[in-house]
């Protein structure tokens, strides 16, 4: 590409690329999209992104452009790679110059400058370095802050290689400007603090911006360039200076206004210390031990003591706050048990940590978090009265509150008590002592500091499980404190149902429940209460009902259920936000799953509701998720009843399974879940239900981690109706399952062969010919000794299944066998029973195990000479079968066939044990059809020798049993007594 006459051209198409009208933008994109592999391209990108006199829209798509290409074309390996002639050129032109006039794409050149740094520094590119040095040193004030984000953006890019040639380089680099890097970063800083004390604030501002960007270069140097960072004496040095440039900086906040420009850059650089301090913890924790001192005595000092009073600002307490943390938490810091297995570095470390924390630090801590930092502040109690439903749901873990001061305070509480719950635990109860009694509902500080103590009980459950007898204060104090209708104590009446909710799973007796339940439930119905308290009873709720609550007893909770249900079901037609009744829902879905078909006579109401929430959440699919959560348990409760939802159900699974619907990228899972359990569920199958499954082959095309559901599905529908499911879908299933047999895991092929299994299981005479084209496949995977166990187990199954149930089908499966191989009718057969005597150890499960026995059976009587040959296997296999299946009646001293099944009996399930399905009863009944559990296999064996010995005669049938093992022999004859 000519760069003179293409300029014109390039710059022409750039211009239309800019246009709105998407008749001039297309095709532009298109001319641009098939330069980037020609010659000569990007530096005609370059000329123009940096000819300051063009459109400025124009210049920023340049530069995109010429990334994007680093991308895609600057690695020598790359398709169309730019050759070593132009990758010169641009290198060149990229840093001839640091003039950028137009911040964003300033920073976008910067970018790209340290995109090829990564390929190319410094074998490629050793001028890069020295340039940026130089450059950052000129007068120029834009010169040297382009030169200086460049610097920044570079040193950020190789900080980030990971290849330990790469950090070798890069060690080798901050050794070498390190020194550099710390007297730029000083000269900034100090020149700030002189424009501040001058009161310039234009000039301060202009010089923080350069003190920030080389203090992120020298976080970058520091954290990442040295193997040994406490070796050096200069990083020592810089960490040590860190401190005394918090305090500087800190001081200057008091004399900036805070809607001032400077004061936010000015706060991002005290948070960039802060970050310096912890990147460095974090990656060099023994490096550190020399700076354990002094950064717990500065962060305390500002963040608990009054030193920090009118300077400190929300995201530095909770920076301050996350470095005592992590001290305390480091695991490097944590002696073993065995003392003579911790390092001296771990001891060294350990000792200036206890050290500081003594119990007057430690005491002062914990009382200043829970008095100060745990109060609620005058915003929240704003928030709680004009949108308590807000209020509630930032407060149980909406994004702002999850970076608030509020969380990080309570983590820090909850990691410091862990570590010290020995010295605090008596601060914190004396505390709870100096609360018992009735409060001043005139002082407001007093509920909130009750508020406070009672939210550090319940973070510090765990480790107060011996110190506190919770089950007597729920009863002497917890439980008045609930009926407290005054309007001043509603925080307490919150705190409360929080506190319990988190004591519930530590210590809390089982006989208390009904109790509890009782307040609950009045906490619920009381309509003058604020919201929130009803929706921390909510969730509370959540917390007691989950099934791994082993503590939950049914019988405790039904005398509130139809109450409980019902103001669980206003409240959710109460509140407005999604979060709000995604939570109610679950809680409602909670109650369904404990009481199980005990819910049929209150589910009415909510039945009526879903399909109208379902409509209004058209745009909340995590609501929809939600609500397909509760249908699985409102369909579970429900059973064969379930069926009435199928207006309202059927719909929903409908869209939520349809991969060609936006939606399903949020339904999928929980909509396949909640068909899977309709079908279980279903006493009949209707066409509706039916026509769902068109979305099955789709389905089954994604190969996701869903696909075990999708077989869990094919299989009920194959226990539901197998006729009416197979003359529909036959074809396109057996279609389906050779496409996914091309391509699939051992297990996905054990999913297809065992749903295979079921409709010969389920269809002896309709099953083999539906799934014909699969069958010689596994014929041959068995003769050819399938290497896999469980797919060998599961061949002999199908195939024990087509032998017995089907033998005219299984003889031409045997002829078709014979055609296609080129052998003989009795070799194949001969084959095939010599691999199936071979492998039967590959089948564990005993039904199995019998089936085989069954089916190898099945070939007697027989004159066929193969089959006289392997009656010796024949018999071996039974032998094993009636050792599986035979158990001795201790009474009588006779055997009988442990899996016969003569009638139905409904399962009667525990208070424990979900009730039984309608796919359960339908697998009931068809065992009762099932040669497995209808046919006794000491009978079989009895009658098929007696068969084959009358059609052989005495002689021929003797002669024949000498070629079993006499052992087996007399097993054999054992498990035959009395016939």
């Amino acid at each position: 590409m000519d760069l003179n006459s293409a300029s014109t051209i390039v710059l022409q198409v750039l211009t239309q690329a800019t246009s709105q009208d998407t008749a001039v933008l297309k095709p532009a994109e298109e001319q641009l999209k098939q330069w980037e592999t020609q010659p000569g391209f990007y530096s005609v990108l370059l000329n123009i992104f940096t000819n300051h006199a063009l459109d400025v829209n124009v210049r920023w798509l340049a530069v995109l452009y010429f990334k994007n290409g680093i991308d895609r074309y600057w690695r020598r390996v790359a398709p169309h790679a730019l050759s070593e002639e132009e990758k010169t050129t641009l290198r060149a032109g990229l840093i001839s110059n640091f003039n950028e006039p137009v911040n964003q794409i300033a920073t976008q050149i910067s970018v790209l400058i340290a995109k090829v740094a990564r390929v190319d520094c410094p074998r490629q590119w050793p001028e890069l370095i020295p340039t940026l040095l130089e450059s950052v040193k000129v007068q120029d004030d834009l010169q040297q802050h382009r030169a200086l984000l460049t610097f920044y953006h570079v040193t950020k890019t190789l900080a980030s290689k990971r290849l330990a040639t790469d950090r070798k380089l890069f060690y080798d680099l901050s050794s070498g400007i390190y020194s550099f890097a710390c007297s730029l970063w000083n000269h900034h800083t100090d020149t700030f603090l002189q424009h501040i004390c001058a009161g310039d604030e234009a000039a301060a501002t202009n010089s923080l911006e350069r003190t920030l960007l080389s203090l992120k270069v020298l976080r970058k140097l520091t954290v990442h360039g040295f193997v040994e960072p406490h070796c050096s004496v200069e990083v020592m040095g810089f960490l040590h200076a860190v401190f005394e440039r918090l305090k500087q900086f800190l001081e200057c906040s008091r004399s900036i206004r805070a809607d001032n420009v400077c004061r936010d850059r000015l706060e991002k650089t005290i948070i960039l210390f802060t970050k310096v301090l912890l990147d460095f913890l974090d990656q060099h924790p023994f490096s550190f031990t020399p700076l354990i001192q002094r950064s717990l005595e500065f962060a305390v000092s500002y963040v608990f003591t009054e030193a920090g009073e009118g300077i400190v600002f929300e995201q530095f307490i909770v920076q301050c706050m996350n470095l005592i943390k992590m001290i305390v938490k480091n695991y490097a810091y944590k002696p073993s048990k065995n003392i003579e297995d911790s390092s001296p570095e771990t001891l060294e470390a350990h000792k200036i940590k206890t050290a500081f924390f003594t119990y007057p630090t430690l005491m002062e801590i914990c009382r200043r978090l829970v008095t100060h930092y745990f109060l609620l502040t005058k915003e929240e109690l704003t928030m709680w009265e004009e949108d308590p439903e807000g209020f509630t749901v930032e407060e149980t873990g909406g994004d702002s509150w999850k970076y608030s001061l509020r969380p990080c305070t309570e983590v820090l509480f909850i990691d410091i008590f862990h570590e010290y719950n020995q010295t605090l635990t008596p601060v914190l109860l004396e505390m709870v002592q100096s609360l018992q009694g009735s409060t001043n509902m005139e002082d407001t500080n007093a509920i909130l500091i009750k508020d406070a103590v009672y939210n550090a009980i319940g973070l510090a459950a765990y480790e107060l499980f011996d110190s506190v007898d919770f089950d007597q204060w729920f009863k002497n104090q917890l439980l008045a404190e609930l009926q407290v209708s005054h309007n001043r104590y509603k925080p307490i009446r919150r705190r409360v149902i929080w506190l319990i909710g988190q004591w519930i799973s530590v210590k809390f007796k089982s006989d208390l429940r009904p109790v509890l339940y009782e307040a609950i439930r009045n906490l619920l119905q009381d309509q003058d209460l604020v919201s929130c308290i009803r929706l921390q009873s909510v969730f509370f709720l959540n917390v007691c009902l989950p099934v791994d609550d082993f503590e939950f007893r049914t019988d405790q909770f039904l005398p509130y259920l139809e109450s409980m249900f019902t103001l669980l079901f206003q409240l959710l037609q109460e509140v407005t936000q999604c979060d709000t009744k995604m939570h109610v829902l679950h809680v409602l879905s909670c109650v369904i799953e404990r009481v199980n078909t005990q819910i049929q006579p209150y589910v009415g109401c909510l039945v009526q509701y879903l399909p109208l929430l379902w409509k209004q959440s058209e745009e909340h699919n995590m609501l929809r998720c939600a609500i397909l959560t509760t249908l699985i348990h409102l369909v579970q409760g429900l059973g064969a009843d379930s069926k009435n939802l199928y207006p309202f159900l059927l719909p929903v699974i409908q869209l939520s399974t349809d991969v060609s619907q936006p939606p399903h990228v949020y339904l999928l899972e929980d909509g396949l879940e909640l068909w899977l359990v309709t079908l279980e569920n279903s006493p009949c199958l209707t066409p509706e239900l039916l026509r769902i499954f068109q979305n099955m082959s789709a389905l089954l095309e994604l190969s996701s981690e869903n696909i075990k559901n999708c077989f869990k599905i094919i299989n009920a529908y194959i226990f539901l109706s197998s006729s009416e499911f197979l003359q529909m879908y036959a074809a396109d299933l057996c279609r389906s399952f050779c496409e996914l047999l091309k391509d699939v895991t051992t297990d996905g092929q054990v999913q297809v062969l065992k749903v295979v299994e079921n409709v010969l299981k389920v269809n002896p005479v309709l099953g083999p010919q539906v799934f014909q084209p699969l069958l010689p496949s596994i014929f041959r995977g068995i003769i050819d000794g399938e290497r896999y166990p469980v797919v060998m187990s599961t061949y002999l199954g199908i195939m024990g299944r087509v032998l017995l149930q089907n033998a005219r089908f299984f003889s031409l499966l045997l002829s078709q066998m014979a055609c296609e191989l080129g052998q003989e009718l009795d070799q194949i057969l001969g084959n095939m029973i010599e691999m199936w005597v071979d492998r039967m150890d590959n089948i564990t499960q005993p039904e199995r195990r019998k089936l085989s026995a069954l089916a190898l059976l099945s070939l007697l009587p027989s004159l066929n000479s193969v089959i006289q040959d392997k009656f010796c296997g024949i018999i071996n296999i039974s032998v094993e079968g009636l050792h599986d299946v035979m158990t001795e009646d201790p009474e009588t001293g006779t055997y009988k066939d442990c899996m016969l099944m003569f009638h139905f009996e409904e399962p009667k399930g525990t208070e424990d044990e979900e009730p039984p399905t309608e796919q359960d009863k339908r697998k009931k009944m068809l065992a009762l059809k099932d040669p497995v559990h209808t046919v006794s296999l000491q009978q079989f064996v009895y009658e098929k020798l007696k068969a084959q010995q009358e059609l052989l005669g005495e002689q021929g049938f003797q002669a024949l049993m000498e070629t079993v093992d006499t052992e087996i022999v007399a097993q054999l004859q054992e498990f035959l007594q009395g016939f």
